[in-house]
């Protein structure tokens, strides 16, 4: 259900690295949101050394886009950047100071995953039940 790409640049991550934030960015999701670990998609997008700038200069962040179904509280959504900052910093070593994590979100029904409309959030039971 959810999509989390990190976007950072080449061999800033390596692969025992991004096996441990995905696993992590899986963990968080499904405790805050209620739903199996298995439905959380992790991506890791990496640009060559100039492809990411900061106030006009080669920069080194890891960004981190979130989404998620509209319709979980906003202290849920919160919390999830919050714990996912503080993950990726844990994990990588990477300074928070250079750590972005933005939740963006839609409505269930803007999704489909595995041939199927998305439930709306608390719905996630009766959907999988259906599977």
């Amino acid at each position: 259900m959810p999509i989390y790409t990190l976007t950072t640049t080449v061999s800033t991550l390596n692969t025992q690295v991004k096996a441990a934030l995905a696993g992590e960015i899986g963990r968080i999701h499904s405790s805050i949101n209620h739903v199996p670990s298995t439905y959380v998609n992790v991506v890791f997008h990496e640009l060559p050394a100039d492809g990411v700038y900061t106030d006009g200069g080669p920069a080194n962040p890891v960004l981190v886009n979130g989404w998620v179904r509209q319709g979980h509280p906003q202290a849920d959504t919160t919390r999830l950047a919050t714990e996912i900052a503080a993950a990726v910093t844990r994990i990588t070593g990477v300074d928070a100071q250079r750590v972005l994590v933005v939740m963006l979100s839609s409505p269930a029904s803007s999704a489909v995953e595995g041939g199927r409309v998305l439930p709306e959030p608390g719905q996630e039971q009766a959907w999988m039940a259906t599977d």
